[in-house]
């Protein structure tokens, strides 16, 4: 289960502190498992002076999955989990509403007594949302196609994070930002997502962004990363420019892109993608399909 996770975790934490030449000794705590506890999870639609729902996810380690279709709740589903402390904490005041992990504190490396299980398996409804997810060593299997989502903020540490908008946005995104750690994340049909300004900012990590789905308007993306792999995947037909300061990094090109100096362009009809990436060391491949 998701004990390996934990471990792999704090394998990347030991690289991390021999790399830098520092000795860091981590206190154990041990953490006992129980049955599995299912627990429904539902947050009803509300009326205000703000028609727009401002959602927070905070998750702390487990496996967190979100997708589309909850119709008699702005958020429905299901909690499965095997230790007290991990028990969901649902606040809602109005528009304002939080999901939260229990009260167990992994400021220790945790060692579990059988294995570890903390799910959340939720869907979202359409309505007009907010959504900010701050979560920490976790899995994460995200669909928000058909959403009318107007921000989306997630903050991460060492994730394991596939999210695809698997249909158009419904509204305006106005605000989209990704940042996460040592992490593996794909970003699937990114155009869907109907955004003007997105900024995704990574550490030492395998990042994949792929801007498939129907561009409708103008959009510019800032792409920061450190000792990273960064794919850049971009449909033909796209009217695309990358501008690239890479560092130390490696920059190879699959495709019909037309080189200037470290500029990388597309052509193609309709609304322009101008991508800014700023990457450290490592590697980026820019590749159109």
């Amino acid at each position: 289960m998701f004990r390996q996770s934990i471990f792999i975790l704090v394998l990347m934490i030991a690289l991390v502190t021999l790399a830098c030449g520092v000795t860091i000794n981590l206190p154990i705590t041990e953490v006992k498992t129980g049955p599995i506890v299912t627990e429904d999870i539902s947050v009803p639609g509300f009326s205000g002076e703000s028609d727009v729902a401002e959602v927070r996810l905070v998750f702390g380690a487990g496996e967190l999955n979100l997708s589309p279709g909850s119709r008699e709740a702005l958020i429905s589903g299901q909690a499965r989990y095997n230790v007290n402390g991990l028990k969901p904490q649902v606040r809602a005041q109005g528009e304002d509403i939080e999901i939260r992990t229990g009260d167990l504190e992994l400021n220790t490396i945790p060692r579990f007594e059988g294995d570890f299980i903390n799910e959340w398996n939720l869907e979202l409804s359409d309505a007009p949302m907010k959504l900010e997810i701050n979560a920490g060593a976790y899995q994460g299997r995200f669909d928000l196609g058909g959403l009318a989502l107007e921000e989306l903020r997630i903050r991460d540490g060492a994730a394991d994070v596939r999210l695809v908008f698997s249909a158009a946005n419904k509204t305006e995104l106005r605000t989209f930002r990704y940042e996460t750690g040592a992490s593996k994340v794909r970003l699937e049909d990114l155009a869907n997502a109907n955004f003007e300004t997105m900024v995704f900012k990574g550490g030492a990590g395998d990042y994949t962004l792929d801007f498939s789905g129907d561009l409708l308007r103008d959009a510019n993306v800032t792409i920061d990363a450190g000792l990273s792999s960064v794919v850049i995947i971009v449909p033909e037909g796209t009217s695309a420019r990358v501008f690239v300061d890479r560092g130390l990094a490696n920059v190879d090109v699959l495709g019909d892109w037309r080189k200037s100096g470290n500029d990388y362009y597309l052509d193609g009809d309709g609304p322009v993608l101008t991508i800014n990436v700023n990457i450290g060391a490592g590697s980026l491949v820019l590749r159109s399909r």
